[in-house]
């Protein structure tokens, strides 16, 4: 883990359900406010009659597509499943993988780094060119670290440059402004000194 002044990238990770995605948009809603560019995507949980049937990838700038869907097990062993999930990575890969490319210095927001998007490789290959970059400051969501890791999450959260802050639902609400500090720092320490 990074100390304060080699922090570029932060990450939000906590159990499912508590705030992730919320905290993230809401972060970047301020961000934008103070005239920092972001792009991204984040996951967005679908319902019909209070029962998850999906999720779907939606760009900060609109856009929407696909990305899993409770179907039943075709038994084809191709298919790309997570649970009772299954994961439609070509729309993923066409709404997604866009907003992970840019030439000027935006903050990259990806949420999130988990189970389902890894099923892309072009997506794993996106995050860590990303990540390498020198001049990148990247804001995402990751799985929270349970007994059976997920070998490119660990590598992700193990970065030297990278903060790692856990949402509960008794800190969500103060975690906002720490988070969003700790964005702009890393943003400001990587644009071009006049």
């Amino acid at each position: 883990m990074a100390s304060g002044s080699t922090v570029r990238h932060i990450l939000v990770t906590g159990q499912p359900g508590v705030g992730k995605t919320t905290l993230v948009r809401k972060t970047c809603e301020v961000l934008k406010k103070n005239g920092i560019p972001v792009q991204g995507f984040y996951t967005e949980e679908l319902r019909v009659a209070g029962k998850r049937t999906g999720f779907d990838i939606v760009t900060l700038d609109g856009k929407r597509g696909e990305l899993a869907r409770v179907r039943e097990d075709s038994g084809n062993r191709k298919d790309c499943r997570v649970g009772q999930y299954s994961v439609d990575v070509a729309s993923f890969e066409r709404v997604a993988l866009p907003t992970l490319k840019g030439t000027e210095n935006p903050v990259f927001v990806i949420d999130e780094i988990g189970k389902m998007e890894l099923f892309s490789r072009t997506f794993i290959q996106s995050v860590k060119a990303l990540l390498e970059k020198p001049q990148t400051t990247v804001i995402a969501t990751i799985p929270i670290a349970r007994h059976r890791p997920i070998p490119f999450v660990e590598e992700v959260r193990n970065r030297h440059d990278v903060k790692v802050f856990t949402v509960s639902h008794e800190n969500r609400d103060d975690l906002q402004d720490t988070i969003l500090t700790a964005v702009t720092k890393a943003y400001q320490r990587i644009l071009p000194q006049h």
